[in-house]
């Protein structure tokens, strides 16, 4: 059975997820926008005293609020992130671009494992991980399912009563539609982690978002 753990970080308040098999201990993070040492430190704690192994560091999309860590991840770890392609340019463009909005990446972001793509599957532990590939927010935006635990990872996707915005380079609202549209169809059940603000489920955004209704 897999376990998660939210952690809201950095000044945009993103939501950083550990995710973990409790039989194996081998454990995966999601989205890692943790930019200040303290805030480093505390995911770091958290691993250690569950004893629990980091293999995968996964992306939902490249935006600098959701990669602050990487960098981090890289030299404590070992692990380099797991991305769409098509985010590939967003994500060596980041340094650039948090500096418009008055921030900066203090450390060089390594080289991405560019494997996500539609329909593949990632295996945790004695769990299975499905990639659909969201885009909308980004080109290579993903949300990570967990159909055995009725859970969705939706970055900044699908947020609570809200979406992603599409203003910023490579947003496309028409595509963000379709893959809300998309993502609607799951189990209504199924417990929505957005990247920014309250979990949800797929039954009350169905009902209540008004980008769906």
């Amino acid at each position: 059975m897999l376990k998660y753990k939210s952690f809201t970080v950095n000044p945009i308040e993103e939501n950083t997820y550990l995710i973990w098999d409790e039989e194996t201990l081998e454990a995966a993070i999601v989205d890692c926008g943790a930019w200040i040492d303290g805030e480093r430190q505390m995911i770091a704690d958290f691993i250690s005293a569950r004893h629990l192994q980091l293999h995968l560091v996964l992306q939902t999309h490249a935006h600098f609020d959701h990669i602050w860590g990487v960098p981090w991840l890289f030299q404590t770890y070992g692990l380099r992130p797991l991305l769409h392609l098509s985010d590939e340019t967003i994500y060596y463009d980041m340094p650039d671009m948090v500096s418009r909005f008055g921030l900066h990446m203090k450390e060089a972001l390594p080289k991405p494992d560019s494997t996500l793509q539609e329909g593949g599957i990632i295996t945790l532990g004695n769990s299975k991980i499905s990639v659909l590939h969201t885009p909308g927010h980004t080109p290579g935006g993903v949300c990570f399912h967990l159909p055995d635990e009725h859970l969705l990872f939706s970055g900044d996707t699908l947020f609570q009563g809200s979406a992603g915005r599409t203003d910023l380079p490579g947003g496309d609202m028409n595509q963000l539609l379709q893959s809300l549209r998309r993502l609607i169809t799951l189990p209504a059940e199924t417990t929505v982690l957005p990247g920014h603000g309250p979990h949800t489920t797929i039954g009350y955004e169905a009902k209540y978002n008004p980008f769906v209704r």
